[in-house]
């Protein structure tokens, strides 16, 4: 008998296995083409507009003593700029805020695919503005652009999230923050003098949105929606089965459709929640706060200033004016890295360990860039400490924090739940960016080099929080890591089954036969779910 459970438990460690391993070529490709087309374009407009800075200004100096016959003062140019790079942000709140009808109505992959028209648009407005004599329509772009990836942050990682197995929905996630990260990149390779970092080029930086955005429109129209969506909210069980059969790469999915149709049987109907109801849902309450935390954090923990004073500290450690941008690019290549280097180990890691982790260490290596600042001047190699200290705060972002956030808003939530989830998220993360836009000059100003020690704080709250809350969410169901959360939110398990808006509730009827025929089996199907 005991000879017998080992073989069972060795057979179900083989298929556990077997399963980690089976990425199929459409998952593959609908993974990859999903973040060229969305993630990597958030990543390369945050990097796009360093390079041609000084050339974008003569640009509107220029268009400016056109239409006036004078040059446009220090601080009008000044507040000129600001309004072009932060607008940025604007567009992506006002994506955030969007998205939950548009994902309902259209679909997790058909939104992003009418989101190319924003891009395609966005991409004419700025590549033309030199030609035109127009600085508005590189701000009309630049705020139309955001829009774009407002409902890419969400929509994305939505729908690699829906269309994954848990066995890899961490290492499928983590793909949204390694195309952020080969983004800037592409950014400042791009920005370079020998390429488009031209007085008479920079248009064609902003020209190049054109090409992500073509490749996903040709190819992710062969691709199937999202599976949970087709089956929850669409009924379509026939399709939701082809969809799971080509990401799965296997006929069989009979236990697949039981796990997400179980999921539906435990929330009682399929009906979007508003972000109100959501907020009022005592069963998803620390959710809600963990993910608002994460996003805030993600924003807060202090990255921009990082972009900030590179520059700066390169020059102070003895490197030409003219190779900086060329060093520089090690920062993207390193971003680049170690975003990869999680996606291969969050699955056997964990999300715990990587996130908090994460933010552990920048808490060190802020403190150490803190005093390697201040004393630099006093000490010949203070420099060279300092620019470790701005990879390694790079890589421990890029290691957790810097795509943990998103994989957990599509972990933490059922069907319905998610996209009023990935609004709040979005939300908070779009909030987050402007706020240190608008007030990191006046914390520079004002603290010089101790502005780091701000940053250190975040990082040290939102680890001790994720430490003390957040549970392990690998190779969990959506209704396990529910589960995991149901004592700190104070609910029994049967009341939070029932606390998902019963009166609302909408199930078809081969639903209920198939859900009824899996509780029948229940010592069988408990396993696999």
């Amino acid at each position: 008998m005991e000879n017998k459970q080992q073989g069972n438990g060795e057979m179900k460690e083989n298929k556990v296995v077997k399963k980690k391993v089976n990425w199929s070529g459409s998952l593959i490709v609908a993974s990859l083409t999903g973040a060229f087309g969305s993630s990597f374009l958030y990543g390369y407009n945050l990097s796009v507009v360093n390079a041609p800075a000084v050339y974008i200004k003569k640009f509107y100096n220029e268009t400016w003593e056109r239409r006036y016959g004078f040059s446009v003062d220090e601080s009008t140019l000044t507040l000129l700029w600001s309004i072009t790079v932060s607008i940025f942000a604007i567009g992506g709140l006002v994506g955030a805020i969007i998205v939950t009808p548009i994902v309902k109505f259209f679909g997790r992959k058909c939104t992003l695919l009418l989101n190319n028209v924003f891009a395609v648009a966005a991409a004419l407005l700025m590549s033309l503005s030199l030609l035109a004599g127009s600085f508005e329509m590189l701000i009309l772009g630049r705020i139309i652009m955001g829009v774009d990836a407002g409902i890419s942050l969400s929509a994305l990682p939505m729908y690699l999230s829906e269309i994954s197995p848990k066995e890899i929905r961490g290492s499928l996630g983590q793909v949204t923050a390694i195309f952020i990260c080969i983004g800037v990149f592409t950014g400042q390779v791009l920005g370079l003098p020998e390429i488009f970092g031209q007085e008479s080029r920079w248009p064609y930086l902003f020209g190049a949105i054109i090409v992500p955005s073509l490749i996903q429109v040709v190819i992710l129209p062969f691709l199937p929606e999202s599976p949970r969506y087709l089956l929850l909210e669409k009924h379509n069980t026939s399709k939701a089965e082809k969809a799971f059969q080509t990401f799965l790469g296997k006929d069989d999915v009979s236990d697949e459709i039981e796990e997400v149709l179980a999921e539906s049987r435990v929330q009682r109907n399929t009906k979007l929640v508003s972000i109100l109801q959501l907020l009022r849902t005592r069963a998803v309450r620390w959710q809600v706060v963990t993910v608002v935390v994460t996003m805030g954090c993600y924003q807060l923990c202090g990255l921009n200033a990082i972009w900030y004073y590179t520059n700066n500290i390169f020059s102070e450690a003895g490197i030409n004016h003219e190779t900086i941008p060329y060093v520089t690019l090690s920062t993207g290549a390193v971003e680049t890295l170690a975003a990869v280097f999680s996606g291969l180990v969050i699955e056997r890691l964990g999300r715990r360990p990587l996130l908090i982790g994460g933010f552990g260490l920048m808490v060190v290596f802020f403190a150490v860039l803190t005093v390697s600042l201040t004393l630099q001047k006093t000490v010949h190699w203070l420099p060279y400490l300092s620019i470790f200290c701005i990879l390694a705060i790079i890589a421990s972002f890029c290691i957790g924090p810097g795509g943990i956030p998103f994989v957990l808003t599509g972990e933490f939530f059922q069907q319905s739940q998610r996209p009023a989830a990935f609004m709040i998220a979005g939300t908070v993360n779009w909030l987050s960016n402007f706020a240190v836009g608008l007030l990191f000059p006046f914390i520079q100003s004002g603290l010089q080099t101790y502005c780091f020690l701000v940053f250190a704080a975040i990082c040290f709250a939102g680890a001790t929080y994720l430490f003390f809350v957040l549970p392990e969410t690998k190779n969990k169901t959506f209704h396990e890591i529910s589960q995991a959360f149901a004592k700190r939110n104070k609910v029994s398990l049967e009341m939070q089954e029932m606390n998902h808006y019963p009166e609302e509730r909408k199930s078809s009827a081969e639903q209920e036969s198939n859900f009824t025929s899996s509780v029948d089996n229940g010592e069988t199907k408990k396993g696999i779910v």
